[in-house]
């Protein structure tokens, strides 16, 4: 019996090409044993078929952002460690191939205010982050908030032109009813507090409170627990 060698050692053998360059291409989930794609350059083969798929490039993994649905009361270091390949939304970008390497080095841009779920973003771009957070007291933010109390259409109408409490002037809001229970409201930068203080302003008790969208980026009809990537026609 032969003894287990690296795989990107069998791929140098094979190919004839660099250290590197093998790396490259098992890290870009460009490679096969016995027909299934394996993504680590230290992973031991025998006498398996190791093989390059059509159209492989030894080149770095392009960085990607993603979208998680986060439950309520997760923390952040639980939310980022929750993404994995089981709970890849069925619902992604056709123009992107799922590879581990897109898990790491995530960072979370926007956070979600405290207490709220929803859609949370994490970027390994560096572009997209600078983006985002340059951008982000115009970005608007469009929430799903649970409420106990009533407020007339009018009620919900002073949003838009701007709330006085306490003497100071709060943020503007455009809110609707979605049902009797929820309230739809967007708001640009909104500060810790201040949609419950908007709220409060119309005698309405927050419940919960969930984001669906961060500027032009909408959660879409992600399940809980669940994420997917932003396509490239995507824009926050």
């Amino acid at each position: 019996m032969s003894e287990p060698v690296r795989l990107s050692k069998c791929l140098i053998a094979q190919l004839g090409c660099s250290r590197r360059e093998a790396e490259l291409f098992i890290e870009g989930g460009w490679v096969t044993v016995d027909g299934v794609v394996i993504e680590q350059p230290q992973f031991k083969i025998e006498q398996q078929r190791v093989e390059l798929l059509p159209g492989a490039k030894a080149e770095p993994l392009a960085p990607v952002t993603l979208l998680l649905n986060q439950p309520a009361g997760q923390w952040l270091e639980e939310a980022r460690a929750s993404i994995t390949m089981a709970s890849l939304g069925t619902t992604q970008p056709s123009d992107i191939r799922p590879l581990h390497g897109h898990f790491a080095r995530q960072e979370c841009v926007a956070a979600l205010p405290p207490g709220a779920s929803g859609l949370q973003v994490f970027t390994q771009d560096w572009r997209t982050k600078r983006k985002i957070e340059a951008d982000l007291r115009k970005l608007e933010q469009e929430f799903i908030i649970e409420v106990r109390g009533s407020a007339t259409p009018q009620a919900l109408e002073r949003l838009a032109r701007g709330l006085v409490r306490d003497g100071r002037e709060l943020p503007k809001a455009k809110a609707s009813w979605q049902n009797e229970t929820h309230l739809r409201l967007a708001i640009k930068a909104p500060q810790p507090g201040t949609i419950g203080e908007l709220c409060s302003a119309l005698k309405l008790e927050i419940v919960s409170l969930r984001r669906i969208r961060l500027g032009g980026v909408p959660m879409g009809k992600l399940p809980v627990g669940q994420w997917r990537y932003v396509g490239s026609h995507e824009r926050f």
